[in-house]
């Protein structure tokens, strides 16, 4: 997903990109999802090596240095240039979270607490019978194992806690990375979406994935991992 919807005015377009992370942690053998409602305070989920929470004021800093490299931001919308357009960006998404129509956590792993990317989930039509995710983690984190574990969890919670029918997601042709991620974690090409994006002066293709419940549930697409919810 391409799109996000905030700029400086508090109102854009969506930071998302592709694959993810590493550094070597402890494993553990269950991930973990601690509930909560989640339109008051986001849970934190939890899995191997990586730990989903609430977004804070502090991580705009890190967000900041890692979002904001060519690598990560030539295929998404422009995130904040500064630490306080972050600070701005993540005040609007507690915001949003609160009238429940947005939810954004922290990407951060086992065993520290910087975060090094973001989720983030927003509803299409009232009620969040279809909703659209991104995500944008640092270039230092991709091929490592955190994209993956990382949207396990993120789906997990768009399906079994807001009642998610059909889950969207939208990446540039170009993006062969971010599109080989969506694919791996089991979403389904539903088709091409002609110059629908407009980066740097040019619009480009993008392709169109979708996961709905029925296949989150039937089809098994993480292997048999099972998540426990507290």
């Amino acid at each position: 997903m391409e799109k996000m919807p905030y700029t400086t005015e508090l109102d854009t377009q969506m930071i998302t990109t592709t694959t993810t992370e590493l550094m070597t942690v402890r494993a553990h053998q269950t991930p973990e999802i601690v509930s909560t409602d989640w339109r008051n305070r986001l849970p934190v989920l939890t899995n191997r090596q990586v730990v989903l929470r609430e977004l804070r004021a502090s991580d705009a800093t890190s967000l900041c240095a890692l979002l904001t490299t060519e690598e990560v931001s030539r295929f998404i919308s422009p995130p904040p240039t500064t630490v306080e357009g972050f600070e701005r960006f993540i005040a609007w998404t507690l915001r949003q979270r609160t009238a429940g129509t947005y939810a954004c956590f922290a990407v951060t792993l086992q065993g520290f607490d910087t975060a090094i990317g973001i989720f983030q989930l927003r509803e299409t039509e009232p009620g969040f019978g279809t909703a659209e995710w991104g995500f944008a983690i640092g270039s230092a984190f991709w091929g490592t194992g955190v994209f993956q574990e990382g949207a396990e969890l993120m789906m997990e919670f768009a399906f079994e806690t807001v009642g998610v029918h059909r889950l969207e997601a939208r990446a540039a042709l170009r993006n062969a990375r971010g599109n080989a991620a969506l694919k791996k974690i089991g979403a389904k090409q539903e088709g091409i979406l002609r110059k629908s994006f407009l980066r740097n002066g040019e619009y480009l293709d993008q392709a169109l994935w979708t996961v709905l419940d029925e296949d989150w549930r039937t089809k098994a697409i993480w292997g048999g991992t099972n998540l426990i919810m507290h």
